[in-house]
């Protein structure tokens, strides 16, 4: 084994990972670039997470190879990151990729001068050249002559790179976005639909679960029954698909085919908090069983295998186990009869789909390997009428079954656990089991959402209103982004609105207000994805573009309208507008690309409400008019609670004082932009002016 090199004292599972190659790698830091200065060398900078299967396979074949290390050595400055600890760092050099060479991914391997200039940016390099791809045995030579002898040229190069990255962060103001691109998008999405398979596009597959929350929202406001048909056929599509994991619960990252079949295998934290919402607001909209079923299940797997016993998640599983993807997740006809008592067996291999030529098939040769991903072809109830069992009872034995081959499967080695904690993921996971508790009307999941924030305000807190991105073993560290800070704000919102408790309202305004103040553009507006005080690299970049994730502007977008309206804070407002008309003339050109942004457009364009009960909240009867509201789907309304016994919520929302309890009964207020209807103490009454305003259906 080699000897370590930096890397063995960094805290980043993905680092660790490469802290016995033989390359002489660097964390990101003054020491690498104060070298690569010193004897005057490129940086050879590999990106990459703990998680990424490609990245596990340029490791394989170049960076423990001892011949390529050497030329590495020799040649470079070699610094690993993990895009996960730095996504400012991703972000840029991201760009660069992309701006080079049209796309991007990981592993991305970027070049630069000690002066932290890229000059040349790849994805994923063989060993050696490969279908004219450079492999790392060619391009190390030709850098190194290039940076020797032609200087002038990576000069050149950088300037230009320096020159376009600033061009592509700027952004033309345009007028504000309203009903009109909401019309484009879903008209794109509806183009782009897969009508056999639900989705968008062919493979491979994205869950993006923004984009149906986007459309789940315009068919409530267009009363568009094609927008919810989309959402529905997807929704289905990917739980009876191998994109869900039908033994263990959660969804892996996406569909390498157009079918949901056969996944990339990882399981992403975010992709779960995200399609946890995803299929809560789907219930909400349609009361379909297997939604909330299946928003069940996701919190299932998320507490079996993601959480840290004092509440918080971890960040992802690999999906290699034993050098292989998939291997843990398959399952041959013989594994599941060894598994399983006969008729069980029999009835799994039936209804999972389990052949003996297998439907996975091996990454280099193509050949089926005689493995299979359990997959549903049709809805339980269906598989049960085809064999004249009653739907309950299929499902009683399928759980049976599950349990069995889910205590066989966790015999076989594991894939890595990625147990880093960070704090825009679980904002989003605090905001996904409020969401889902409220609906649901769990209290379980509201007291995992509170569990999960008190976990990052008593681990990821450097000071009072400053966050920090990463924890793991005891240790936290590394500045927030925006990313942290516009997550955890939508996390504290979804639990003020769960639980009514004032404290956690108020410290969604503390946390933006640190936000507006570190990130906050006063000459253009929108929010840096950097603080001020943040590592200065090409320039600071605002992010709106939806990926996996939400950007930080479409989401603080969102945060700034519905702290506004909570608050009274007008002027909250009117930065969500200057976000929408700083990115306007970007998402009118592609709309589909900027989903979460939309669902702010909408809420602003299709009229919000703000609905407020006066009453004390543990009452039989605030509750009955809180009940039927966490059930409905209202995703244009905001909820304040004016509970007397609650001596802080009018200091932090001072006009509530004007909507008070009325006749010594529970009473609701139905408005919009403050213009309210007539008060009311009639649980059905305050939902027929909600549904009059509105036009929203349960």
């Amino acid at each position: 084994m080699a000897t370590e090199n930096r890397l063995a004292q960094e805290s980043s599972p993905y680092l660790l990972q490469h802290a016995h190659n033989p390359v002489n790698w660097y964390p990101w830091g003054p020491e690498a670039f104060e070298k690569a200065r010193e004897e005057d060398k490129p940086v050879f900078l590999s990106i990459g997470y703990a998680t990424c299967h490609w990245c596990h396979v340029m490791a394989h074949e170049s960076f423990e190879d001892e011949q390529i290390a050497g030329m590495m050595n020799e040649a470079f400055v070699n610094i690993k990151v993990d895009r996960e600890e730095r996504p400012d760092i991703d972000h840029t050099y991201m760009l660069v990729c992309q701006m080079l060479s049209g796309s991007g991914g990981w592993p991305l391997n970027v070049l630069l001068t000690p002066q932290k200039k890229p000059f040349y940016a790849a994805t994923y390099i063989p060993k050696r050249e490969r279908q004219g791809r450079p492999g790392m045995r060619e391009l190390i030579p030709w850098i190194s002559q290039l940076w020797q002898n032609e200087r002038e040229k990576i000069t050149k190069s950088t300037d230009e790179i320096s020159r376009a990255f600033k061009k592509s962060n700027t952004f033309e103001a345009g007028e504000r976005l309203d009903h009109s691109v909401l019309e484009k998008a879903c008209q794109q999405f509806e183009e782009q639909f897969d009508e056999q398979y639900g989705g968008f596009g062919s493979a491979p597959k994205f869950p993006a679960p923004h984009n149906l929350m986007l459309l789940l929202r315009y068919a409530g406001s267009h009363e568009d029954s094609r927008a919810l048909e989309m959402v529905e056929q997807t929704l289905i599509r990917m739980r009876l698909g191998g994109l869900f994991d039908h033994i263990g619960g959660g969804f892996h990252r996406y569909s390498t085919d157009r079918e949901w079949l056969v996944p990339h295998f990882e399981k992403m934290l975010y992709d779960q908090a995200m399609l946890l919402m995803a299929y809560t607001e789907g219930w909400q909209c349609t009361g379909r069983p297997l939604f909330k079923q299946t928003a069940e299940e996701i919190v299932s797997y998320l507490m079996r295998k993601m959480h840290h016993p004092d509440g918080g998640f971890y960040s992802a599983e690999d999906a290699d186990s034993e050098g292989e993807e998939g291997k843990f997740y398959v399952w041959s006809p013989a594994d599941i009869r060894e598994t399983l008592p006969p008729p069980e067996a029999e009835l799994a291999i039936e209804i999972f789909n389990i052949t003996e030529e297998g439907n996975y098939r091996d990454e280099a040769s193509g050949r089926r390997t005689g493995k299979s991903i359990p997959h549903l072809r049709k809805p339980v109830k269906k598989l049960a009428g085809e064999r004249d069992m009653t739907e309950d009872k299929l499902r009683s034995r399928l759980d049976s079954i599950r349990k069995k081959l889910l205590a066989a499967r966790q015999q076989r080695v594991p894939p890595l656990l990625d147990d880093k904690i960070l704090t825009d993921w679980n904002g989003l996971a605090t905001a996904a089991l409020a969401k889902a508790g409220r609906a649901f009307d769990n209290g379980d999941y509201v007291r995992q959402a509170e569990r999960c924030y008190r976990f990052i305000s008593d681990e990821l807190t450097s000071d009072k209103n400053t966050l920090l991105h990463r924890f793991r073993k005891g240790e936290a560290g590394i500045g927030a982004h925006a990313d942290d800070y516009a997550f955890l704000v939508w996390g504290l919102i979804e639990l003020y609105e769960a639980t009514f408790k004032s404290r956690y309202l108020s410290r969604a305004i503390q946390l933006n207000k640190t936000f507006i103040a570190q990130f906050w553009d006063p000459d253009h507006g929108g929010f840096f994805f950097t603080s001020r005080s943040g590592e200065e690299l090409l320039g600071r970049k605002k992010e709106m573009y939806d990926g996996a994730l939400p950007s930080s502007n479409a989401v603080a977008m969102m945060n700034l309208l519905r702290l506004g309206r909570l608050t009274g804070n007008t002027g909250w407002e009117e930065k969500a507008d200057q976000i929408n008309r700083l990115f306007s003339s970007d998402i009118r050109k592609a709309p589909t690309g900027f989903g979460f942004a939309l669902q702010s457009v909408d809420f602003t364009a299709s009229g919000s409400q703000e609905i407020i009960i006066a009453g004390q909240k543990d009452t039989a009867q605030t509750q009955d008019m809180l009940r039927p509201l966490h059930r409905r789907f209202l995703p244009r309304a905001v909820v304040l609670l004016n509970d007397p016994a609650d001596e802080k919520i009018e200091k932090i929302v001072p006009f509530l004082s004007g909507f008070p309890v009325q006749g010594g009964q529970t009473t609701a207020y139905v408005c919009r932009n403050f213009s309210c209807e007539m008060p009311t103490t009639d649980p059905e009454k305050m939902l027929e002016m909600i549904e009059k305003r509105s036009g929203t259906a349960e």
